[in-house]
């Protein structure tokens, strides 16, 4: 009865210049030698058959994705159109209750790091129980290791059992104040790992979400374009679970991280003595805690601290490592034929 959802779309722009719309973020070995979305799948292995992982990714590389994964063709739902987690866990959730009605649902996304994986699937199993035993949509809570301001909040309340509470509130980015005064009260980051009885999904979006509950009807008919057309982007978490009252948190018992910018390679890839991170014929000299990714020409970095250096496909990017989460808009300030790669 399980089934496993791995979201692997978007374009990764917080990796530019590295990542591209042909190789986004989630195609590339931000922590080693194979990809996250391979890390993905192979971290299911022994708790979800390969046959039953659906992969919910965009046109532009879903034959990439498919070829590097080994995924049956059927598994590999293309979307639309990019319209949030929301969407995309409902018609992925569906489809696996199309062909299984019993079916249990685990949802994980393509670009985490994630190093303890025996850990990782352990907790997985207990988040699938914990959906079936109490009837509710289970998300993991992970410890904070720090007050991070671009990531969810959990706060639990009363518990089900030795595992689960019930989730009392979410908060969603908060400052670094609001964050460290959530830690205090045993907030757990929201990982964005889900679990539940597809049946009990589609229920809960029929009560919670009138962004998507109007146009299920089309899914019955096998209309995805048509869902996709009609329905109004909302993630899963906005949509489903800060709406309903029947959600759960278990605790994650891994180390966990989203890599969502250049300055989260330190924590997942070794660095020197000197806390620098080097990818590709890079030199350090008397330079501190600086990341450096070159596919090309050799790089140096001498005299220099707290710097993202990164030479990638014809371009070359260099930038306080503090604002490394701001990428995005940097791109969005630049020329087309400066910012845009093939």
């Amino acid at each position: 009865m399980r089934w496993a959802v791995i979201l692997a779309g978007g374009s990764g722009t917080r990796f530019w210049p590295l990542s591209t719309p042909a190789r986004p973020k989630q195609l590339l070995p931000l922590a080693g030698p194979t990809s996250t979305a391979e890390q993905a799948v192979g971290r299911l292995e022994g708790l979800v058959p390969r046959e039953r992982i659906l992969l919910v990714t965009g046109a532009g590389i879903a034959p990439a994705l498919r070829d590097l994964l080994r995924l049956p063709a059927e598994n590999v739902l293309v979307e639309p159109r990019a319209a949030s987690t929301g969407p995309a866990l409902v018609w992925a959730s569906h489809e696996a209750w199309r062909r299984d009605p019993d079916a249990e649902v685990l949802s994980l996304h393509a670009d985490w790091v994630i190093r303890d994986e025996p850990a990782f699937r352990q907790t997985a199993a207990v988040a699938l129980a914990t959906a079936a035993t109490h009837h509710r949509l289970v998300t993991v809570g992970i410890v904070p290791t720090r007050p991070e301001t671009g990531y969810g909040y959990i706060v639990p309340g009363d518990r089900l059992d030795r595992e689960a509470q019930a989730v009392r509130r979410f908060t969603e980015k908060p400052d670094a104040a609001t964050a460290l005064d959530l830690m205090a009260d045993g907030a757990l980051w929201n990982s964005g790992l889900f679990a539940w009885r597809a049946e009990l999904l589609l229920e809960q979006v029929r009560r919670h979400t009138p962004e998507i509950a109007p146009h299920l009807g089309l899914l019955d008919r096998g209309d995805v374009a048509g869902f996709f057309q009609r329905i109004t982007p909302v993630s899963i978490d906005v949509g489903v679970l800060e709406r309903s009252p029947d959600v759960a948190v278990v605790p994650g018992r891994f180390t966990w991280d989203d890599v969502g910018t250049w300055d989260a390679l330190p924590r997942v890839r070794i660095r020197d003595g000197q806390g620098n991170v080097a990818v590709g014929p890079v030199h350090f000299h008397d330079a501190q805690d600086c990341v450096a990714w070159s596919d090309a020409e050799p790089i140096v970095l001498a005299g220099v601290r707290d710097l993202v250096v990164v030479r990638a496909n014809g371009r070359i990017l260099v930038m306080p490592r503090t604002l490394a989460a701001d990428l995005k808009s940097v791109l969005d300030r630049l020329p087309r034929e400066v910012r845009d790669l093939q």
